[in-house]
This record gives C-alpha cells, structure tokens and sequence, in this order.
C-alpha cells in the first residue's frame, strides 16, 4: 500500500502563500509611497505657481500704476512743448515787428546823413527792400557823393544804381541849372546775408 505525505505539500503551499502576499504588500506600499510623494510634488508645485501668480499680478498692477503716471508725465511733457512753441513763435513774431519798425527809421536816418550840400529828395518809394529815390542837386559830383555815401554806410547793398539824370533850366537868371536824378538801391541791415544762391547746374 502507497502512502502519501499530503502534509509536506501543504506546507509548500502555504509558504508559496506566505511569499505571494509578502510581495503584494510591498507592491501597495510602493505605490502608496510614489502615490504621495507625487501628490506632494504637486501640492508644492500648486503653491510655487500660487505665489509666482501673486507676484505677477502685484508686477502687473505695479506697471500699470506707473503706465498712468507717466502717461500724465506724457502729458505735461507735451503741454509744455506746445507752450514754449507758442512762446518762439511769439518772440519771433515780435522780432519780424522790431525789424520791420527800425527797418524804416534807419533807412531814413542814413538817406538824411549821406546828403551832401546842395542835394536834396524830392520821394521816396518803398517796394519791399527796393528803394528808389528822387531829388535834385547842383552838380553831378554831389550825386555822385550821395551814391559813395549810401554804400558806404552799411544799410545799402552795392552797388546802388543811377536810373537816370536830367537838366533843368535854372529858377533865376543868377541860378544854376538843376540836375534831377533818380536811383534805385536795395535797402538792407548790416550782418544780414542774402541766402546764398544755389549752384548752376553743369550742362547734358
């Protein structure tokens, strides 16, 4: 008759049971372990990203406050600069009047001290800086110095021209004939240039 030993193979099973559940809890264990420090990584993550958040909402409202200051700076900026153009067009408005009152006053004084003797002005007609002037003299040499002086002083261009000259018979039998003359200058004030003329163009 064979005998079996039923009991030594239940004891291998219950070992093989012993080991299976032995490797299942450390599986669990594992896991719950990854499980937390994952929800840890992310619980951490979530407080960075809420503070980074916080931190740029404060940078926004922070460069938004300094938007509104310096649009006002703008602003005033602008203000400013629309006065001081105001404030140039004006000093240049009351220079154009200053020149435009003495132009003529200095135009007259120096006619009045580049007479000679015996020379005297009949009119004086003003287009814009051309002058041209009538009178009478004695003799062609006082004409003549009249001219010398008025480009001499400084508030005519040279050259200043003698339109024309003519003689008149004398007023009295003891008088000399009279010269009327007519010149044209081109009145000016002295440290004033003319714009320079631009270049000739070479010929094709």
């Amino acid at each position: 008759m064979i005998r079996i030993n039923l009991l030594a193979v239940e004891r291998d099973r219950g070992k093989k049971k012993a080991v299976t559940f032995g490797t299942g809890q450390k599986l669990t264990i594992g896991c719950s372990i990854i499980l937390v420090l994952a929800l840890s990584f992310i619980a951490w993550r979530y407080v960075v990203l809420a503070r980074e958040s916080t931190k740029l909402d404060a940078d926004i409202t922070s460069a938004q406050q300094e938007t509104t200051r310096l649009h006002s700076v703008i602003l005033q900026v602008q203000q400013f600069e629309q006065r001081k153009a105001q404030l140039q067009q004006r000093v240049v408005l009351i220079e154009q009047l200053r020149k435009g009152q003495t132009g003529p006053v200095h135009m007259l004084d120096q006619l009045s001290r580049a007479l000679p003797s015996m020379l005297w002005l009949t009119s004086l007609k003003q287009t814009g800086t051309d002058v041209i002037v009538d009178g009478k003299c004695t003799t062609l040499t006082g004409l003549s110095e009249f001219v010398s002086n008025l480009e001499a002083s400084g508030y005519f261009k040279r050259s200043v021209e003698i339109v024309s000259t003519a003689s008149d018979a004398p007023t009295s039998t003891a008088g000399n004939e009279l010269i009327r003359f007519t010149i044209k200058a081109v009145f000016q004030v002295p440290g004033e240039t003319a714009p320079a003329a631009a270049p000739a163009k070479a010929g094709n």
